[in-house]
């Protein structure tokens, strides 16, 4: 039996850069997970390969409706096993990468499985079948969660999950995705411009429940024209495997069914906490009702030696989330006063057109009964999205009229994503209204709109007219 300073279970976004920290600050680590390399879902499953389609899917796009400015590419020629070796490759490349920096910092990382036996002591399985037993002075459970799955389908290869539709084994006809999330919708959009007819069913009244309807509008007019069919308020009450793949019913609000037979089905209904194998209940660490590990704002469980981070202690589940939870909980370890207190995490949809949100949403403050000020700028009147052939855009704020303080920001449009740090920032350091405004943006640029956002809110707005009251 060995002894290590500290022992991380799980190498994904929230691990590894929390076992590369405490190395970094002189910790003795040990690193355990199921892969070759750190890197975890996210890089070899899930965030990484998962981008490099829809990174395909956009040249795809992008070729097609470069006609509409005059230029015409012809009907592409798409190499699938290409792609396939493509996207494998960017993964190969991250997480040998990380590979080389654990060894590096000297970290013992061993490819296995680890369950507590006790509350400092584990029992690691390699990956060639020997067991070895390590102690540990302080341990972090950075395990992640695994699709979650519907009962009701049946066990056939033409039902896939994420996981198994990043393989990209094939492109089905005819595709189903289970479930209007960012998930299914960030996946369907990949395999609708790499050929698919591809139909999505959701159970709520809209796609992308909870996100504000004025971004989700924007998203679903463009999905609608590119995707077979969108059903809303509709539940699937039976999946049949045929000859021809799967027959589907369906059941909307008014209680009306229909059938139709689909090559494929993506499940895409939510991810789960992956605990079960942790032999948890031979430590004090508490689950709450929905699987999720207990923590404390530090990240420590209700065992003292060990800490969660990730997935594992519930939403949002995010990796970037998770990667800011190891932070805290080695500075913890280290004998820092450290908690886990963001005032924003921003969230990213990688559909085209991306929607990207930090802060209080609009929704929010309306359930909330807050007095906000909602200031909105369409791309329409951006000079930069009208050269992109993009102008469906929309930027919003959400703005404390009294302080002057901005709450959130939202923003949908093509590259959202890369757009959104700007609000983080400027929530976390407390910045108004008028920072924003004064604050000079490059033209022309897609960045310039969360200027003129700004700009509106005192009814100043260069490129939109306001009449004032």
């Amino acid at each position: 039996m060995t002894n290590t300073q500290l022992l991380v279970i799980g190498a994904g976004p929230g691990g590894y850069p929390a076992a590369f920290l405490a190395a970094d600050l002189g910790l003795n680590v040990t690193l355990v997970d199921t892969q070759p390399n750190p890197g975890g879902v996210c890089l070899f499953k899930g965030c990484i390969p998962s981008k490099a389609l829809l990174h395909a899917a956009k040249v795809l796009t992008d070729a097609k409706e470069a006609n509409e400015i005059g230029i015409d590419f012809g009907t592409p020629s798409i190499d699938l096993s290409k792609i396939r070796e493509w996207k494998n490759g960017v993964v190969t490349k991250l997480t040998n990468g990380l590979g080389i920096l654990s060894k590096q910092r000297k970290i013992n990382f061993i490819q296995g499985r680890a369950s507590f036996s006790d509350s400092s002591t584990v029992i690691i399985k390699r990956i060639d079948g020997t067991e070895q037993a390590i102690t540990f002075d302080n341990a972090i459970i950075a395990t992640g969660s695994s699709p979650a799955t519907l009962p009701f389908l049946p066990q056939s290869l033409h039902v896939m999950d994420s996981t198994d539709a990043l393989k990209l084994d094939d492109i089905p006809g005819k595709l189903l995705v289970l479930g209007g999330g960012y998930i299914g919708l960030e996946l369907g959009t990949a395999y609708n411009a790499l050929g698919s007819e591809v139909s999505v069913v959701e159970m709520m009244p809209t796609l992308l429940p909870g996100v504000d309807r004025d971004l989700v509008h924007v998203l679903t007019k463009r999905i609608k024209s590119q995707f077979a069919d969108v059903k809303l308020n509709t539940k699937v009450t039976n999946v049949t495997e045929t000859a021809d793949g799967l027959s589907v019913t369906f059941e909307d609000k008014k209680g009306q069914t229909e059938t139709t037979t689909y090559d494929k089905i993506l499940v895409a209904v939510g991810r789960s906490p992956n605990t079960g194998s942790l032999g948890l209940q031979n430590t004090s660490v508490k689950l709450n009702d929905r699987g999720f590990v207990t923590v404390t704002p530090n990240r420590q469980t209700t065992d003292s030696r060990i800490y969660a981070i990730g997935d594992v202690v519930g939403n949002p589940m995010l990796a970037h989330k998770a990667s800011h939870e190891g932070r805290v909980a080695i500075e913890s370890i280290m004998g820092k006063d450290a908690v886990f207190e963001p005032k924003t995490i921003p969230a990213v949809v990688f559909t085209d057109p991306e929607i990207a949100v930090c802060g209080l949403t609009g929704t929010q403050a309306k359930e909330q009964g807050l007095d906000v000020k909602v200031e909105k700028f369409p791309w329409a009147a951006s000079g930069r999205a009208i050269t992109l052939n993009r102008a469906e855009g929309l930027t919003k704020l959400i703005i404390d009229p009294k302080t002057e303080k901005l709450l959130g920001m939202a923003i949908v449009g093509v590259s959202a994503g890369e757009m959104i740090a700007e609000g983080v920032l400027a929530i976390e350091m407390g910045a108004c209204a008028a920072d924003l405004k004064s604050s000079i943006h490059p033209h022309p640029t897609l960045s310039e709109t969360v200027m003129e956002t700004a700009e509106s809110f005192f009814g100043l707005a260069t490129h939109i007219y306001k009449i004032k009251k």
